[in-house]
């Protein structure tokens, strides 16, 4: 094969590819929410909220938490906050998320925790108030009201 020939198939090669239409930008959505519980060994909790996105899409969303851990307390967030990672739709965030955490504190508490559901994440932040202390891990569920 000729030199100039193969300088030809390397520039429409490298055209094509450059050319190859990139990957669709996927939606970002938040979550605004509510949520209380208590912990003894076995820890519970449940609340509210709304998903908002980028896209336009938005719905009402029920909260619960399941799990176990070293733990005991009441707690309340109030002024709660999730940022997902991008996804195709908000149909996407509904479900099972798995979690873990640490916490502690006592009348104005704050938390922080990452969540996972296969390819999507959740990271959640809240202020609220109670007494909680512990190591607990188990489930985040979210479904559509």
């Amino acid at each position: 094969m000729k030199k100039s020939s193969i300088l030809c198939l390397l520039a429409l090669s490298a055209g094509f590819f450059a050319g190859s239409p990139a990957r669709a930008k996927g939606t970002v959505c938040e979550m605004r929410f509510t949520l209380s519980g208590w912990s003894a060994f076995y820890k519970t909790a449940s609340g509210s909220g709304t998903i908002t996105c980028d896209n336009g899409q938005k719905a009402k969303v029920g909260l619960s938490s399941k799990g176990g851990g070293l733990t005991a307390g009441k707690y309340k967030i109030r002024d709660g906050y999730g940022k997902f990672s991008e996804v195709a739709d908000i149909s996407e965030l509904f479900g099972v998320y798995v979690e873990g955490g640490a916490e502690a504190g006592a009348v104005a508490s704050a938390s922080a925790q990452a969540l996972t559901k296969g390819e999507v994440s959740l990271a959640l932040a809240g202020h609220g108030t109670g007494v909680n202390l512990g190591v607990s891990f188990g489930k985040f569920i979210i479904t559509k009201r």
